[in-house]
This record gives C-alpha cells, sequence and structure tokens, in this order.
C-alpha cells in the first residue's frame, strides 16, 4: 500500500498555480488549487515563489470572490519572508 504524506505534489501544485491564474476559472476551482498549494512542500511546508505569485495575482484581481481572495491569503501567509531565506 504506498503512502500518503498528506503534501500536494509538484505536478499537482504546479496545475493549482495555473488554476489561480486562469479567468476562466470558477470560485470552486480557486478554492480547492489554493488549498492544495497551502499543502504544497517547500522548505518546511511553506508556500512557494510561484504559488504566491498566482496568490498575489488572485489578491490584486477585481474579479476574485472573497472566498478566492480568503484562499490565497491563506496561501500567502506561508511563504517565506527574505530573512527566513538568508
Amino acid at each position: 500500500m504506498s503512502s500518503n504524506s498528506g503534501q500536494t505534489g509538484s505536478k499537482a501544485a504546479s496545475a493549482a498555480a495555473a488554476t489561480l491564474n486562469d479567468s476562466g476559472s470558477t470560485k470552486e476551482e480557486k478554492s480547492a488549487a489554493a488549498s492544495a498549494l497551502s499543502q504544497a512542500p517547500q522548505s518546511q511546508g511553506e508556500t512557494g515563489s510561484e504559488a504566491a505569485s498566482a496568490a498575489a495575482k488572485t489578491l490584486n484581481d477585481s474579479d476574485s470572490t472573497k472566498q478566492e481572495k480568503s484562499a490565497a491569503a491563506s496561501a500567502l501567509s506561508q511563504t517565506p519572508s527574505d530573512s527566513d531565506t538568508k
């Protein structure tokens, strides 16, 4: 039986980032994508730069719903600060 680490793999994380950047994605798709990205492993479970960029775009998009922005903010809250990466 295979093991489930509870983390999103790199291919799934890339697909999730693309979903967040796709203006044709539904709010449900974007919410699921943000959730997946929040579980993508980086160094110590932090959100990577590509995912953070997608989340920032979602926050700045006037068409994003409150739920989408909430999910994006959650992903960004797991982004390492510059001082954490030095």
